[in-house]
């Protein structure tokens, strides 16, 4: 599995981004994998449903299941959280896993820069960080940028330029 991540400040487009990215790998013909890093607590459960109540009864796994998916949620109950090495252990086979957020991950990625958001770049303290994608001209940008400036707007640009990236490591 090749793995390659997008990071950016909160409200930059990062899921947007990689929501318009894996339709562009899928029809190249890859089978794409997402991890998602959340920094707050989430829940996919609803309260008072069969699932939810069997995980806040104690359980440490629930498996949920019908014809069209399934679900494995996994409490961590005051455990860690599992390193990046480990949630790309759980995830099956696939050509392309794509990773949001992890913004000190050591796996190459894209920082998403939208300007007006008022943030610092995140590329100058991040060695990982291969190239930046924003929704303004490279000549808006700093001009110091070391790394390849890709436009947000593009994800078929922004899809090739990952697999070149890929395929030259």
């Amino acid at each position: 599995m090749k793995v390659f991540g997008f990071a950016g400040w909160s409200g930059s487009g990062k899921t947007t981004l990689v929501e318009r990215l894996i339709p562009e790998f899928s029809v190249r013909g890859l089978r794409v994998s997402v991890i998602k890093h959340a920094h707050h607590g989430f829940d996919l459960d609803k309260p008072g449903k069969d699932s939810w109540r069997h995980r806040e009864a104690g359980a440490t796994q629930v498996l949920m299941l019908s014809n069209d998916r399934w679900v494995l949620m996994h409490e961590l109950r005051g455990a860690p959280e599992p390193t990046l090495e480990e949630q790309l252990r759980l995830l099956e086979p696939c050509d392309l896993v794509l990773i949001e957020g992890y913004k000190a991950a050591a796996v190459p990625k894209i920082e998403i820069h939208r300007p007006a958001l008022g943030k610092p770049p995140l590329w100058p303290e991040n060695p990982h960080v291969v190239a930046v994608a924003s929704d303004v001209g490279t000549d808006e940008l700093a001009s110091d940028c070391p790394v390849p400036l890709l436009p947000l707007n593009e994800p078929a640009v922004i899809a090739g330029f990952i697999l070149d990236y890929l395929d030259a490591q």
